[in-house]
């Protein structure tokens, strides 16, 4: 299924949603790779199957495997960053924050991919993932790199719309199994 395809399961209620999809896919602020690893790690990072199956077939030609596989990376390892991290930040004994967090990290380091995308798909999927202390690292990070304003905002828009694409194809799920199980 492509992203064409997913539109039509995005119910009426929804509309502003799917037009925002539509947007973003054609958006030229970031790079291509960029754009669609924001896309890809955000959808891994919701782990709704619907939505990273359309994205697999979406990315499989905007994207290299190298791409494809960080922006997973993206969305795995921030899966784990954005708990510790959070914890650390949201805790009230604040001795949390200064302790090394002995949780292995190397693909930080080595992506595989530009330093400057990775961080960007980690901001996307540290944004989903409400981590405050995440975010500013990634955003400081691209600010260094060169990023601007619009560009990681456009990240983050990307994030904010896969995310609500997720919750809605989550709640209608549960509401055809619901009308199934009554029939």
């Amino acid at each position: 299924m492509s992203i064409e395809e997913l539109k039509s399961y995005i119910p009426d209620y929804a509309k502003d949603i799917k037009l925002n999809l539509s947007s973003l896919a054609n958006d030229e602020t970031l790079t291509q790779a960029q754009l669609w690893g924001c896309f890809y790690a955000s959808a891994y990072a919701t782990g709704n199957a619907q939505l990273i199956q359309a994205l697999e077939i979406e990315t499989s030609t905007k994207l290299t495997d190298d791409e494809q596989n960080a922006a997973k990376s993206a969305a795995a390892i921030m899966a784990m960053n954005n708990v510790y991290y959070r914890f650390a930040h949201l805790a009230t004994n604040k001795e949390y924050s200064t302790m090394p967090a002995k949780l292995r990290m190397n693909v930080i380091g080595n992506p595989g991919v530009d330093k400057k995308d990775f961080e960007l798909w980690s901001l996307a999927v540290s944004a989903i993932n409400g981590c405050g202390m995440c975010i500013d690292a990634h955003e400081a990070e691209l600010k260094k790199a060169g990023m601007t304003s619009a560009e990681i905002q456009t990240s983050i828009r990307v994030a904010s719309v896969i995310n609500a694409v997720a919750s809605v194809l989550k709640a209608e799920e549960a509401l055809s199994a619901e009308i199934a199980k009554a029939a």
